[in-house]
């Protein structure tokens, strides 16, 4: 692990209603930036709020030119939100954390200290949650070690946004549905070293809570695609193929029964239920070894494609005014 140079400090917040918290997110969010001892900015992404959040941040940024905006058009979800703050961070640490002031900006100390270790990404857990047991702890527990047994990048904790990267790891990472808490486990494809430590958490004191049961649906058709990504990604002809050899070699191991039954034991088998399996799983096998073939194809389309962003930008609030990077 190479020691990450002393450089500055983003923090990348999403924000969704949550004016009620937004001043003290403020001075809590400067009081860290300072403990740290070096420059940082604070990107705030309005991600479509239907409150006073935006002017609030308007107001903010206008004080404050280490402060930047950027407003979605719409809420595209928490994803896309940081995506958006990750595209437009300049410090090569980028902190990420919620807005509801559950997660305390000042463990970003801790987070870059054991960066700063050689760490590539440092991944906080919350040990002791201030959350309900049975609707947000113990279905936390539950994925968590499904997603460590699935990925294999053992975290406690997926899903604290409380996180700190090295800003060229963010770069190789592409953003869809609600996989940033799985960067750890997707970031892991290119090679890197993560860490895990404790971090406080607090009682929510403003806001709702923006997670529903339902959205554990979502997350796990996602872990199957970062589970995809991770093992097939560039070779979707070995998993599509696989099924497509084993489902055609029974079918076509029963379709050779049937025909020596037919042809040597003179049995009628035009009506037997097994010739059509043996048929349809020849099929299906033929159609599984097409995928992987198209598969294949598409790959190689994918990584020589336009990047397309999965945010739309209505404005940009900065007092240096600068491209994406």
């Amino acid at each position: 692990m190479s020691t990450l140079p002393q450089t500055g400090v983003s923090f990348v917040i999403p924000i969704y209603n949550e004016e009620g918290s937004l001043p003290e997110l403020r001075r809590q969010l400067v009081a860290a930036g300072e403990k740290l001892g070096e420059t940082f900015e604070i990107i705030l992404i309005d991600d479509g709020s239907t409150d006073g959040s935006f002017p609030a941040l308007k107001k903010m940024q206008a004080e404050d030119p280490r402060i930047k905006v950027i407003r979605l058009r719409k809420n595209f979800g928490q994803t896309a939100a940081l995506s958006a703050g990750f595209d437009y961070a300049r410090g090569e640490i980028v902190i990420t954390l919620d807005a509801d002031l559950q997660n305390d900006p000042a463990d970003a100390a801790i987070l870059v200290s054991k960066l700063r270790e050689g760490y590539d990404i440092v991944s906080g857990w919350r040990q002791k949650r201030k959350d309900k047991f049975l609707t947000k702890r113990l279905p936390s527990k539950m994925a968590n070690w499904l997603i460590s047994r699935i990925t294999r990048v053992r975290l406690r904790d997926y899903g604290c946004t409380l996180k700190a990267y090295r800003r060229d790891v963010l770069r190789s990472i592409k953003l869809y549905g609600e996989m940033h808490r799985f960067i750890p486990a997707i970031a892991s494809q290119i090679g890197v070293a993560i860490a895990e430590v404790p971090v406080n958490h607090r009682p929510r004191l403003y806001g709702e809570s923006k997670y529903k049961l339902t959205k554990s649906v979502r997350v796990f058709l996602d872990l199957l695609t970062v589970k995809f990504l991770l093992s097939y990604s560039t070779r979707p002809l070995q998993i599509f193929g696989l099924f497509g050899l084993i489902s055609g070699g029974v079918g076509g191991v029963l379709a050779l029964v049937l025909s020596y039954q037919r042809l040597f034991l003179k049995q009628s088998i035009a009506n037997r239920p097994l010739l059509l399996l043996a048929i349809l799983l020849m099929v299906i096998g033929f159609q599984f070894v097409s995928m992987g073939l198209l598969g294949e194809i598409m790959v190689r389309t994918y990584h020589e494609a336009v990047e397309k962003h999965i945010y739309a930008v209505r404005e940009v609030l900065d007092s240096e005014p600068g491209a994406a990077l």
